[in-house]
C-alpha cells in the first residue's frame, strides 16, 4: 500500500513538473504575438510592457485592449481617459497623469475637461477623508443621499 502511494505520488510529481514546462512555452510564444501586435497597433513596444515577465505580457495587453483602446465599450475613450486621470492624480503617480492626460487630449477632451476631471478627483478624496476619517454611518449616509436624490429627481419632474 505504501509503495503503491508513494509510486502514484512520484508519478503525479512528474506529471506535474512536465505541465509546469509547457505552459511556460505556450506563454512566451503568446507574449511573443502580444509583442507583435502592440507594435502594429501603437507603432511601438513602450518599455512599460517590456517591465512584465513573459506571462503577463499577452493578459495585460488583452486588457489594455479589450477595455481601454476598445472604441466599442460603454464609456466613450474621452471618458475613460479623464478617468484614468482622475484616478492617476489621487495615486498619485506621475507617469499615468502624464499619459491619460494626452490620451484625453487626443480623444478630444479640452483642457478645462482635463482641469474638472482632476477637481472631480479631489473633491471625491476630500469626502471621503471626511467621511471615513469621521466614521459616518453607511446605512445613514445611503438613506440621506437616497433621499437627496428623490428630492432632486422631484423638482426636475
Amino acid at each position: 500500500m505504501l509503495k503503491s502511494t508513494l509510486k502514484s505520488l512520484v508519478l503525479a510529481a512528474g506529471v506535474g513538473a512536465l505541465l509546469a514546462i509547457v505552459p511556460a512555452k505556450a506563454e512566451d510564444a503568446s507574449a511573443t504575438a502580444a509583442y507583435k501586435d502592440i507594435q502594429a497597433t501603437l507603432g511601438s513596444v513602450p518599455d512599460m510592457f517590456k517591465t512584465l515577465p513573459d506571462v503577463a505580457v499577452a493578459g495585460a495587453w488583452a486588457e489594455i485592449k479589450g477595455v481601454q483602446l476598445n472604441p466599442n465599450t460603454a464609456l466613450d475613450g474621452k471618458t475613460k481617459e479623464l478617468m484614468g486621470l482622475a484616478v492617476a492624480s489621487q495615486i498619485p503617480c506621475q507617469y499615468c497623469i502624464y499619459f491619460h492626460t494626452q490620451a484625453a487630449k487626443l480623444n478630444g477632451a479640452s483642457d478645462e475637461e482635463i482641469k474638472e476631471a482632476v477637481a472631480m478627483a479631489a473633491i471625491v478624496r476630500h469626502w471621503s477623508t471626511m467621511l471615513n476619517g469621521s466614521q459616518i454611518d453607511l446605512a445613514t449616509f445611503k438613506k440621506q443621499s437616497d433621499e437627496v436624490f428623490a428630492a432632486v429627481k422631484a423638482k426636475s419632474q
